[in-house]
């Protein structure tokens, strides 16, 4: 398994998270991601998800 990284961003530039999670691969990551930012309601917010070889899996400003 790898290690993936999400981060969420406010406007401000104030980060509201900020968490590692394993995944199978890119794709399992990116659902992954998805849905903590569903869950979490931060879909519309500023975010990155990437791997831990800095490979980027989801973005959005």
């Amino acid at each position: 398994m790898k290690a993936y990284t999400l981060t969420v961003y406010e406007s401000s530039g104030e980060k509201l998270l900020d968490e590692t999670f394993e995944a199978e691969n890119e794709k399992e990551a990116k659902k992954i991601g998805v849905l903590r930012l569903q869950d979490m309601n931060y879909q519309y917010k500023t975010y990155r998800c990437v791997s831990s070889l800095g490979k980027l899996v989801l973005f959005n400003r």
